[in-house]
């Protein structure tokens, strides 16, 4: 048997997770965001399987998800996010996954790849059953390198097993849009389509040099090869270390005061700074995130040259992205992240 990588990716988690201690709610429609408010002004953290039947989604405008729920199911649970006790539920089942005895790389809250050189699927269901001991679920994905065990998940949920590796690819994937591919979203596959790139295979199929001039000489190459199906087949057992630290904040009423915007700019940059200190690392990178009035949203980033840990730094180079950004629509969330320097890099 050759070297196999599986994804493990708990079904819908923090819902699961809040069932763990609420298993009176068990069959609702549930739904985690926010401090729990269906009228606040924050999105869906994740919903439960019986509020995605009502189109809820993460990511969804709280008000949304409460309005789309009230017709059909008055019953619906809105539960603010605990990140601590997520955190330890996490901890728990990676726990559990490394007692397996396999190499366990931890890439969030929720998901884990696990290598093996031995029979995949045993271990897959070795996995499952392991996982449902402590009341959750999860899917397994089976590949021969990390993208395509992930990808492969996406064919297993909820709770099942899929594998995907070179020899069905293509015929799995190959007529997909190329959004059907982990790391491409919306606005990459328009960019693609305008290169007439509309299905995998064509992704596959296309000349490095000819999407890297018009999706930028590193994203370029980088989305062809996902096409391809290229991915890692080594796993990185260390600790999981955070390679960025961001704030943002949702208003109660969106902001059109170009002063009242930098005010809260600066805010989160003293925050972001904060916890860049408590990394004892150096931030490298600052960015932004902006939510406008039509829930369009626009990120910006930028070198913070030299690195360092200088809230007043941080918030220049922010306070330089939102004026290039110049939203012209009243602004609902506001966000600044510090990309991190590797751990030992040193002071900047």
């Amino acid at each position: 048997m050759s070297r196999r990588i599986l994804h493990a990716d708990l079904d819908q988690f923090l819902a699961s997770a809040e069932l763990l201690r609420r298993p009176e709610l068990t069959g609702l429609p549930l739904v985690v965001g926010g401090d729990g408010d269906p009228d606040a002004r924050t999105v869906v953290a994740t919903a439960s399987y019986e509020a995605r039947e009502y189109g809820v989604r993460s990511g969804m405008p709280m008000r949304l998800a409460h309005r789309k729920l009230a017709k059909h199911r008055p019953d619906a649970v809105f539960l603010p996010s605990d990140k601590a006790y997520y955190g330890r539920v996490s901890d728990e089942v990676m726990r559990l996954l490394r007692d397996l005895g396999e190499p366990v790389e931890v890439i969030g809250w929720d998901e884990a790849f696990v290598g093996t050189d031995d029979d995949p699927w045993a271990l897959a269901h070795r996995i499952r059953e392991t996982v449902a001991t402590i009341g959750l679920s999860c899917a397994v994905g089976i590949g021969d390198n990390t993208l395509r065990a992930k990808t492969a998940t996406g064919y297993a949920k909820p709770g099942g097993v899929h594998e995907l590796t070179a020899a069905n690819w293509f015929a799995t994937l190959g007529h997909e849009p190329p959004e059907a591919l982990p790391g491409i979203g919306r606005a990459t596959a328009r960019a693609l389509a305008e290169l007439g790139v509309r299905t995998v295979t064509a992704l596959a199929e296309s000349r490095p040099g000819d999407v890297a001039a018009r999706l930028g000489p590193n994203r370029g190459p980088y989305y062809v090869s996902l096409g391809r199906g290229m991915g890692r087949t080594e796993l990185d057992t260390g600790p999981r270390i955070p390679r960025s630290r961001s704030r943002e904040t949702t208003f109660p009423v969106d902001l059109t005061q170009r002063g009242a915007l930098h005010t809260e700019l600066r805010t989160l940059a003293v925050r972001v700074a904060d916890d860049v200190d408590a990394e004892d690392r150096d931030c490298v990178r600052v960015g932004i995130r902006v939510r406008t009035s039509g829930f369009r949203t626009t990120t910006r980033s930028r070198a913070l040259d030299p690195p360092g840990r200088d809230a007043g730094a941080i918030a220049a180079v922010a306070a330089g992205l939102l004026g290039e950004l110049d939203p012209d629509r009243p602004v609902r969330l506001l966000g600044v992240r510090a990309e991190l320097a590797e751990p030992g890099a040193g002071p900047g």
